[in-house]
């Protein structure tokens, strides 16, 4: 039986399990209805009526999620629209008016009189706070539309640093947040205490998909995680924390959500049934890298805009570390090939033209700034290859 959390001041009964809308439109591009296939649309409404009958009443989408609204407009008046949590999303812009064009083509596209939930969609640099939170920004219009009852909560979604985060949630605006958090990258938990701090909803982007394309784990990660699935292990990781309210699911098809399902009746266990999964997990990592390298990897490297070629230093050993321990290859090679393409997303660049720079002076505060330049070289064998673009541009 599906469980719920208070979702911050919202005071939503929030769904642990969100259905976010990535994934299962025909196009990343807007089209006609009639440009839709039927097999398409019937396997989305498929998706839906199951995720509404197993209690998954957080329906997510984003305005730039290609064909995802106009699709879900032909299904989410069908249900009785109290029962309904919907979330779109709309990226900051400079001038806010195109910000609230983009917001009435999401509510005209859904086919619904208002949304629960609208999230600036990515703050992830200090120009687009900016767009969003000056005087008649973007926060100011989406304001309007919670006077004009088209808008019932207002929260924004993010990729950035953890401080902009940090930054974005102290200035008291917000309802919720949308931010990573997961097994694999557990940076951003003080962001996640300092949205408590300010009774926000907690909602976590992506914990599956980015959190290591757990829905295909290799045989090494799944023994680590045993008597767990990885996916599993993951999700009851996260949602032992009460400070975390629901966990998106990227579902394809009505399926996707099985084994997700699998987590529900663990809920109260996590003391019992994370510990050793935890402990084999960090103690693998001790094996393959070696406890000094594990603990001090991150010191003293540069930000990828204070790095020639603008490589990302940071993000591309982790990614090798990711790869060595638990052979996260596949995953590290969608997430590396996407550097150079993934905009303020994704930031910066891989490492297939380190001959080119010289990066003597921007390691100099690393200890091991002698090393860096080769394990950056041995990244590029490991992982290199085609280049991946964002899903939006795919």
């Amino acid at each position: 039986m599906m469980q719920y959390r208070r979702f911050g001041k919202t005071e939503l009964q929030m769904p642990v399990f969100s259905c976010g809308g990535m994934r299962y439109q025909y196009k990343w591009q807007d089209l006609p209805l009639k440009d839709i296939p039927p097999d398409n649309q019937e396997n989305l409404e498929a998706t839906i009526r199951k995720s509404v009958e197993l209690g998954i009443n957080h329906i997510e989408t984003a305005r730039f999620y290609g064909t995802s609204e106009i699709q879900l407009g032909q299904i989410l008046p069908k249900f009785p629209r109290d029962k309904l949590i919907i979330q779109t999303k709309i990226s900051p812009e400079e001038d806010s008016q195109i910000f609230r064009a983009n917001f009435d083509k999401s509510l005209s596209y859904l086919n619904l009189d208002y949304v629960d939930l609208l999230g600036l969609h990515g703050i992830n640099t200090p120009e687009l706070f900016d767009a969003s939170m000056r005087s008649g920004g973007c926060l100011d219009e989406a304001k309007k539309l919670q006077k004009e009852g088209k808008v019932r909560f207002i929260g924004f979604s993010t990729h950035a640093p953890t401080d902009l985060i940090i930054k974005t949630i102290q200035t008291n605006e917000f309802d919720y947040i949308n931010l990573h958090w997961y097994w694999i990258y557990q940076n951003n938990w003080e962001a996640i205490l300092e949205a408590n701090r300010h009774d926000m909803g907690v909602f976590i982007i992506s914990p599956s998909n980015k959190g290591g394309m757990l829905y295909q784990s290799p045989p090494k990660l799944v023994n680590l995680c045993q008597p767990l699935s990885p996916l599993v292990f993951n999700n009851l990781f996260c949602l032992s924390r009460p400070e975390v309210h629901t966990l998106s699911i990227g579902a394809q098809k009505p399926t996707d959500f099985d084994e997700h399902l699998n987590t529900l009746p663990l809920l109260g266990q996590g003391e019992e049934l994370l510990p050793p999964i935890i402990h084999r997990l960090e103690n693998e990592a001790k094996e393959v890298l070696g406890e000094e390298w594990l603990n001090t990897w991150q010191i003293g490297l540069p930000h990828h805009e204070k790095t020639p070629g603008n490589i990302n230093i940071p993000m591309i050993l982790w990614l090798r570390n990711l790869a060595l321990v638990y052979d996260l290859v596949e995953y590290g090679k969608m997430r590396y090939n996407l550097l150079g393409n993934g905009g303020h997303w994704f930031p910066g660049q891989k490492a297939d033209k380190l001959a080119d720079f010289d990066l003597t002076n921007c390691l100099v505060n690393s200890p091991y700034k002698e090393i860096i330049p080769q394990l950056l070289a041995e990244a590029e064998s490991l992982l290199g290859g085609e280049e991946v673009k964002r899903l939006s541009q795919s």
